[in-house]
């Protein structure tokens, strides 16, 4: 069974909506990074965050106290949706399953509801802020502003988490009581994310984001979100349209050590290099991972095309694996690549260091390396029908 994406959702510090977002890309924008500071810390950082624009219009009685994260989530859901053109209702409530791949959570609620707690005692505990504070909630207020009854899962992991998302997607879509499984990734922002991930020695304290840089100087974290609603593909491409198809969802793995993520890599290109990609969708972000990254392509797809978004829209962890997917869709679709953004010409990979053409590519690779432990990745293919097929 292959699952095609038959609708798509995005929410990002370049703002709104998978074409808008896309046309940024290409014309090699990046986001504005805005500082961040707090009452009792002795730094500031700088994070792309989403502009107040990008949620306008999003109004729901469910929202009214909901975290940013939920809103994100629920403005990339339901654009998803849309696009692929399913409304729900009483009839298709229950043939919708719903899968959230999460990272940090509800950062911002989790803190205030502990402050509160701490500074005034047990008895501050607002049970308005707590059910925020679960890794579930964004997938809770979700489903209950569609309506959708289906399967419900959040998954919690690193930035490979969204890939190993669509894997579950793929687990859960068996089921043939299901019509299509909406598969969400989403991040929010705060000060004391920043100062965690600084700790941990992966953070920049101001851009750019410099991908595959030997200094490794760090990321910047993002906010937003991104969906795909995936379905059965018919086998028929006339019948569904150019359909995008995940392939291949490889389970990837864990590593305890920084050097083995290299070796995880190369044994995932592998397996999905066996139908040779036109480009592969990376995830360096500034850190160790890009290194990983590339010394696996070197080996393994030397002359690949590689991109990556995060220098022009950070690192959005739990969102970052949806994103990346949806930019291998929109290039397969669209047949080009944005610009790779701060990265030097002396790099050994084939970088689209500017806007390049890809009229005939039809297979992409993404790759997700978390900086905790993780990897995936997966295989997209653009199904071409027979006037295409022909011309070629």
């Amino acid at each position: 069974m292959s699952l095609s994406i038959a609708g798509m959702g995005w929410v990002t510090a370049l703002g709104n909506g998978v074409d808008a977002v896309w046309e940024r890309l290409l014309r090699g924008e990046e986001a504005s990074a805005t500082p961040i500071s707090e009452q009792f810390g002795d730094r500031t950082y700088s994070a792309f965050r989403v502009p107040e624009s990008a949620l306008t219009g999003l109004a729901h009685p469910r929202l009214r106290r909901a975290s940013l994260i939920s809103r994100f989530a629920a403005a990339a859901g339901l654009e998803a949706l849309h696009a692929a053109g399913v409304k729900v209702n009483s009839e298709n409530a229950g043939r919708i399953a719903l899968v959230f791949a999460i990272s940090n959570g509800g950062v911002i609620y989790t803190k205030r509801f502990y402050r509160d707690v701490v500074e005034t005692g047990a008895q501050a505990a607002s049970p308005l802020l707590f059910p925020e504070t679960v890794f579930n909630a964004p997938a809770s207020h979700l489903a209950a502003i569609l309506g959708v009854t289906g399967i419900t899962y959040t998954v919690v992991g690193d930035g490979a988490v969204g890939l190993l998302a669509i894997r579950m997607a793929e687990d859960i879509m068996t089921d043939k009581s299901l019509d299509y499984c909406l598969v969400v990734g989403t991040e929010e922002i705060d000060w004391l994310l920043c100062d965690a991930y600084r700790r941990w020695r992966l953070l920049r304290l101001e851009p750019p984001i410099e991908p595959f840089s030997k200094q490794k100087r760090g990321m910047i974290l993002s906010e937003g979100a991104g969906a795909i609603a995936l379905t059965r593909f018919s086998g028929s491409a006339e019948a569904e349209g150019r359909p995008i198809i995940v392939e291949h969802a490889h389970p990837g793995g864990c590593y305890a050590k920084r050097a083995e993520a290299e070796e995880i890599l190369k044994g995932m290109l592998r397996d999905l290099n066996q139908t040779e990609p036109d480009f592969v969708i990376s995830s360096a972000n500034g850190t160790f991972i890009d290194q990983a990254e590339q010394r696996a392509l070197e080996q393994v797809i030397p002359n690949a095309i590689t991109y990556t978004a995060k220098p022009a829209l950070g690192e959005s962890v739990g969102a970052s694996g949806l994103w990346q997917v949806i930019l291998g869709a929109q290039a397969l679709r669209n047949g080009e690549l944005p610009p790779v953004l701060h990265a030097t010409p002396n790099i050994s990979l084939r970088l689209s260091l500017s806007r390049m053409l890809v009229p005939k590519a039809h297979r992409a690779i993404v790759l997700s390396s978390g900086v905790n432990q993780q990897v995936a990745g997966l295989r997209l293919a653009l199904r071409a029908n027979e006037a295409e097929r022909a011309s070629n």
